[in-house]
């Protein structure tokens, strides 16, 4: 039930689309593929296993994930081996997926130089208003009356709705931090998606939301966010969501309506949580958290239970005591 609330919020965002159809041979030259398909069969963009749809690449590199990948939405499978090809689909066969991956996206959104403070493909709203020392990247767009404050840097393809306020220092749109170990070090999974940020906003000072790797990390209207929040790649968070300080959401969190999450809380990645719950201060999620409940620990729970282990555990000196003179 989750995994279809994820794929339905999600579906809702951008994600990879090319600016026009490619097919399958063409895909394969850029990378030096071969092909199981017709070289005619159409490719439309590319896109990780969660946000992939027809026409788009998805690529998967062990064989632990093959069913995944070639059972998924994605019509094109980039894979290192020569599998059986499922129907209405078409293989990239390479021996290196996430290498070629790369090569993709640094093909269709490759990284542009900006040399002016405020990029000239830049489109401010009316009404805007833009601090000293900001960095306002290619092809950013904002809406009408923001604020931004100083020292803010909003990284190519960044979107800001109406009535946003980014407080100094803040970081929207660096890259996912995804990587790949081999022999000789880590590899870097490069990102090609945004950072989305819809009305009335507010973002706190110093917080650090990264784009998606090849979808959009979005924030809902009416969410706020406290000082020095870390909202990693491809996250959604939706409407009217509060975040409090220090709190860190790794990838791929789906957070839905009116949840609350208090100070120096942390939720590991692939997580979804249900519309209106809470979690409390410090708090570590591991697992997906249930609409309209109240949660506390590490790992968290239904905060009732939670309490009640603690009750538990403070009666432990005493119960050992108590054993040690009946013996």
């Amino acid at each position: 039930m989750i995994e279809t609330q994820n794929r339905r919020i999600r579906s809702l965002f951008f994600d990879m689309k090319f600016a026009q159809q490619h097919t399958l041979k063409q895909i394969a030259t850029i990378i030096s593929a071969k092909i199981d398909g017709d070289p005619d069969f159409p490719v439309l963009g590319m896109n990780e296993i969660h946000v992939v749809g027809p026409g788009d690449i998805v690529f998967v590199d062990h064989s632990k994930y093959y069913e995944k990948a070639l059972n998924s939405a994605a019509t094109i499978i980039l894979i290192n081996e020569e599998v059986e090809c499922p129907p209405g689909k078409a293989l990239l066969i390479s021996d290196d997926p996430f290498r070629d991956f790369n090569i993709l996206t640094e093909y269709f959104r490759p990284f542009e130089k900006a040399t002016p403070a405020v990029a000239n493909s830049a489109v401010i709203g009316e009404n805007t208003i833009i601090q000293p020392n900001c960095f306002i990247g290619n092809n950013v767009k904002i809406g009408n009356n923001c604020l931004i404050h100083a020292n803010v840097s909003l990284y190519d393809h960044t979107i800001i709705g109406d009535n946003v306020t980014i407080h100094a220092g803040a970081v929207l749109g660096a890259d996912a931090f995804y990587y790949k170990k081999r022999k000789e070090g880590f590899d870097k999974l490069k990102s090609g998606g945004r950072v989305i940020i819809h009305k009335n906003v507010d973002i706190g000072a110093l917080c650090t939301i990264d784009r998606g790797v090849s979808g959009d990390t979005t924030i809902g209207s009416g969410s706020k966010l406290d000082n020095q929040v870390h909202v990693g790649h491809d996250v959604t968070i939706g409407e009217r969501v509060l975040i409090a300080s220090q709190v860190g959401i790794a990838g791929c969190v789906v957070i839905e309506n009116d949840v609350t999450i208090w100070g120096q809380a942390g939720i590991k990645s692939d997580i979804h949580i249900g519309t209106g719950a809470v979690l409390m201060a410090q708090s570590g999620v591991s697992s997906d958290l249930d609409a309209g409940k109240t949660y506390f620990g590490s790992p968290a729970k239904e905060f009732r239970t939670k309490f009640k282990e603690l009750s538990a555990l403070k009666q432990l000196p005493e119960l050992i005591d108590k054993i040690k003179n009946l013996k």
